[in-house]
């Protein structure tokens, strides 16, 4: 019978396994031997009584909505440790426990540190003789996620950095049907990738005969370090989703004149999905390979510091909790999705007034809540607020946590 030190760390792996047998999100981490050893150790070390909440409960009963970095703040002063109170190691296995409503996890204090176990505490141990027997369950739809997903799930699809040149020769919409001047889900629209500013482009076309995804941006806008105004990039504000339907072609014809001539014929696009309404000028880029992320919300191991560039969402100050915001570093910093960081409030300049010479002081920024990152690229990623006590701007520094 395995003792309550292993239970979670032998939850996680044979979870694990669950989900890739069922195809779920896409999981394809290996776990090695190695892998399992060690997140053993760390459920048999636990954490230190220390890292308790002060209200911890004894006992939780995981209910539907809820999400590891919540239950994890019920236990822990610093919920992005929670692969260590679980035993997972974070280093080496990548997916988060798959845990599900109904069950109920138990808070051990035994020798000095905390661990969380499937089975009360003094629970009979006593061995049951069982028959083995082959029972199959999908556990993909009722499994908590790490944070709500729900709050995530559109800035995975939406913002996109890239750089002005890519931008200005990406495939545009160029005309509409009945020369309307707005787009919406189901109408129809035409694009050309060809143009006398681009005349080596590839033209749109079908892949493999087969309609193509594309989403569509309008304004690349330059997100600027706020110390140094260095551009680090052009966020392209998302505006909807096409599907190409015909390839972007020339045919003989006449001109205006009579004569001889080549005629181009834009590609036609169907208009999938409308965030806001879509116009000629709208940029194309090809709709990526979607992606199947489990977020381990862990401490950066090297020191990193950085400002916040911009709130996500037009004519928007200030980020709340659940909000989005980008941050003036990315992949050339060390960054990795489910870095967990410290938001410092905006240091005021004051005066010292208890000097003769009257020097201007910078007050250290305190501390304003967390983020977590979930969306890099080389200069800037985005990251969700997860808890905030004042708003967050542009120009409010983060830390390690």
């Amino acid at each position: 019978m395995p003792s309550k030190t292993h239970l979670l760390s032998t939850l996680a792996v044979a979870a694990t396994f669950a989900c890739l047998s069922t195809g779920t999100a896409a999981q394809n981490y290996p776990i090695t031997s190695g892998q399992r050893t060690t997140a053993q150790q760390v459920a048999q070390a636990g954490v230190a009584l220390s890292e308790l909440a002060p209200n911890a409960p004894d006992q939780y009963t995981i209910r539907s909505g809820d999400t590891l970095w919540a239950i994890s703040g019920l236990f822990l002063k610093s919920p992005w440790r929670w692969p260590e109170l679980w035993g997972m190691n974070l280093n080496d296995i990548q997916n988060p426990h798959r845990i599900f409503p109904g069950q109920v996890l138990y808070l051990d204090k035994t020798g000095g540190r905390a661990r969380l176990t499937t089975r009360a505490p003094g629970a009979d141990l006593d061995t049951v003789k069982v028959s083995p027997r082959v029972r199959g369950e999908s556990l993909a739809d009722s499994a908590i996620p790490t944070v709500s997903m729900a709050h995530i799930a559109p800035f995975l699809q939406e913002p996109l950095i890239v750089d002005e040149a890519t931008f200005a020769l990406a495939p545009r919409i160029v005309a509409t049907q009945e020369n309307r001047v707005l787009l919406s889900r189901g109408d129809r629209a035409y694009a050309r990738s060809l143009s006398a500013d681009a005349p080596q482009a590839t033209p749109l076309a079908l892949e493999n005969g087969r309609s193509k995804a594309y989403r569509v941006f309008r304004e690349a806008v330059p997100l600027k370090d706020p110390t140094t105004q260095e551009i680090l990039g052009f966020e392209a504000q998302y505006v909807g989703a096409a599907d190409l339907l015909s390839n972007e072609t020339q045919r003989d014809g006449v001109d205006a004149d009579g004569k001889a001539a080549k005629e181009i014929v834009p590609a036609s696009l169907d208009i999938t999905r409308a965030k806001q309404e879509l116009r000629v000028g709208d940029r194309l880029l090809p709709e990526p390979e979607r992606e199947f992320t489990n977020y381990v919300p862990h401490a950066p191991k090297t020191q990193l510091q950085g400002q916040v560039v911009s709130v996500y969402g037009n004519a928007v100050r200030y980020a709340a909790q659940n909000q989005v915001v980008a941050i003036n570093r990315g992949r050339q910093h060390g960054l990795e999705r489910g870095h967990v960081l410290a938001l410092q409030r905006g240091s005021d300049l004051v005066v010292d007034g208890t000097d003769s010479g009257r020097p201007n002081m910078r007050l250290p920024g305190e501390r304003n809540g967390l983020m977590m990152v979930f969306r890099i690229f080389d200069r800037v990623s985005y990251a969700l607020v997860l808890q905030i006590e004042d708003g967050v701007q542009v120009g409010d520094r983060f830390g390690n946590p």
